[in-house]
């Protein structure tokens, strides 16, 4: 379980592609004081498994399926990416529960300042915004967000400077792709009520 509360920025260091998977190295400092192979990192939002590390990057094997439905597959060397560790029994819960399980994806339409606030604006599919509540929580590439602004084609969210400086958001533009996470809870509830019924033409993993 993660909160979506980022603890650093980290930097691609390779990306080791084989025919359908890859193989992530991603430089920290931060996340590897006490990082053990095994444990759970999330990377822009996903849940990803340390296999190997060093005292300065640790390494992922990134399957098929998360490239598929992720924006991974577009990271090379030199990206930057969100890191958080896997929340502690005894850690605050700043954010709201993530599963590191990534929904789809969206694109940013816009980015505006309002004041010290910037908002954006993100378009995605039917079958994730069904999901999303205004005032309700979102997590974008494993950031804790709360929805500002909803409509039939996208939502908008708006970011103190601290989260954006302290996150990969400062450096996103118009067109970039993002991960999207919704809060896991309206999943359940829907899914225990026997409501699930997929839409016809709904896309299934994101925008493309």
């Amino acid at each position: 379980m993660f909160t979506g509360i980022i603890e650093e920025i980290g930097t691609v260091r390779g990306v080791k592609k084989g025919a359908y998977s890859a193989v992530l190295t991603v430089g920290a400092s931060l996340i590897l004081k006490d990082i053990k192979a095994g444990d759970s990192i999330c990377v822009n939002g996903i849940c990803l498994t340390v296999t190997s590390f060093t005292a300065t990057a640790f390494t992922a094997d990134v399957m098929h399926e998360t490239l598929r439905r992720s924006s991974l597959a577009r990271l090379c060397s030199g990206s930057t990416v969100n890191l958080e560790r896997a929340m502690p029994a005894n850690g605050r819960f700043g954010g709201h529960i993530l599963t590191g399980h990534i929904d789809g994806t969206g694109i940013i339409r816009s980015i505006d300042r309002d004041d010290n606030a910037i908002w954006y604006t993100i378009r995605t599919t039917p079958g994730i915004l069904r999901y999303i509540v205004e005032k309700g929580s979102i997590g974008i590439d494993g950031i804790s967000l709360t929805v500002a602004r909803l409509s039939k084609n996208d939502f908008g969210v708006s970011v103190i400077p601290h989260t954006a400086k302290q996150t990969t958001l400062s450096g996103r533009r118009v067109g970039d792709t993002v991960n999207l996470e919704n809060d896991c809870v309206g999943k359940y509830i829907e899914k225990f009520l026997g409501a699930a019924v997929p839409s016809k033409g709904t896309p299934k993993y994101g925008l493309e």
